[in-house]
């Protein structure tokens, strides 16, 4: 009797799991038609734009996009500050020889990192202190941008439906194993499970998303919700400041950015490593929210799929479902036949979630030598 108690508890969890990833499936491919997409001519910016990047050791990824920068077109007043933050390697130097005599870009020195701040939120705020524009556009030191980008950004950003906060998500582009396992479900998570239009009006902190590689923010809204130093201590600062925003009146939104923008976020898959482990802890907000989300991600994602090895018709629809919704958000990371690993994915997410947790624990999480 056990037994048969225990296979129908199953059978349930499949039906349950199978029914869910139908659902996320079918609610990211409304989500695809709705996103918000960038013009492919847009109107040049009369408005004065500040392009921000922070940059800490990046002289060996920093050249093309410096020199993505210098090509954006319909830009009459712009201008291109580069934070260098206490790196070692040389970055200032490479920014310099890129750029030569082009007076659109400006090297400045960061500061040192103060009590309660973290790294990249103080960049930003340096950053932000120095810049002259309306618009604020920060980029990381290992994005490259088209030559219409910006411009395209801030169309959408001040179109019909204004924003004051604006994420066009780049594509990844991954390498080795663990970047084509992991890095497809950063775009995969948001279109799965946030309603996009309904995020945009609301104020529920829950329901925002933003990518600090591309972010768009007006010059007013940052200065209203506070500034950087309202997420000084913030390991997902981009979602923070997203949330600081909302709290002051403002709408955030995301855009199609994979025309855009390309990111080489990690070289390696050690850096991928360390780079989920320092930042996961905090996507959950608790030990007890990262678990129910592990549980939640194995019975949609994991059981199903088990399931189908074992026959079962309603786990392989499950299944099947997951890798078309996979399969869909390609085009922001890795190939499309990789959909077929999506459990794998999903199991080496958690892998890294309980990693980053464990190091969060013992306090040795770490970011380019600085702790976190």
């Amino acid at each position: 009797m056990p037994d048969a108690r225990f296979a129908e508890t199953l059978r349930a969890l499949v039906v349950t799991g199978s029914s869910l990833a139908c659902a996320g499936t079918a609610h990211q491919l409304i989500n695809e038609r709705l996103l918000r997409r960038p013009p492919a001519d847009p109107p040049p910016v009369h408005a004065p734009v500040s392009i921000l990047v922070p940059a800490r050791d990046e002289a060996h990824r920093i050249g093309p996009t410096i020199r993505s920068l210098l090509g954006q077109r319909g830009l009459p007043d712009a201008e291109i500050l580069v934070l260098d933050d206490g790196s070692t390697d040389g970055t200032a130097e490479v920014v310099r020889d890129v750029a030569g005599s082009d007076s659109r870009v400006k090297v400045l020195t960061g500061s040192v990192v103060p009590p309660g701040w973290l790294g990249k939120p103080h960049a930003c705020a340096q950053l932000a202190a120095a810049a002259r524009g309306e618009v604020l556009v920060f980029v990381d030191a290992d994005v490259v941008l088209v030559p219409n980008a910006v411009a395209a950004a801030v169309a959408v950003l001040r179109g019909p439906r204004p924003l004051d906060l604006l994420s066009p998500w780049p594509r990844q582009i991954v390498t080795g194993l663990s970047g084509r396992l992991v890095q497809p479900l950063l775009a995969w998570s948001w279109l799965t499970t946030l309603p996009l239009r309904l995020a945009e009006r609301s104020a529920r902190p829950s329901m925002a998303a933003a990518n600090g590689q591309f972010l768009l923010v007006e010059a007013g809204a940052l200065a209203r919700a506070g500034g950087w130093r309202r997420v000084a201590g913030a390991v997902l600062d981009d979602i923070g400041m997203a949330r600081a925003i909302r709290a002051t009146g403002g709408r955030t939104g995301i855009a199609d950015g994979s025309a855009l923008a390309t990111c080489r976020m990690y070289t390696s898959g050690r850096e991928l490593r360390e780079g989920y482990r320092k930042s996961l802890w905090a996507a959950f907000g608790s030990p007890a929210g990262a678990l129910a989300v592990a549980v939640a991600l194995s019975v949609v994602y994991v059981l199903p799929a088990a399931a189908a090895v074992t026959g079962s018709r309603i786990g392989a629809l499950g299944y099947a479902a997951a890798v078309v919704g996979r399969m869909s958000a390609s085009r922001w990371a890795g190939r499309p036949l990789d959909a077929v690993a999506h459990p794998v994915s999903v199991l080496t997410l958690l892998v890294l979630l309980a990693s980053s947790w464990v190091g969060r624990a013992r306090g040795s999480l770490q970011w380019k030598g600085r702790p976190v």
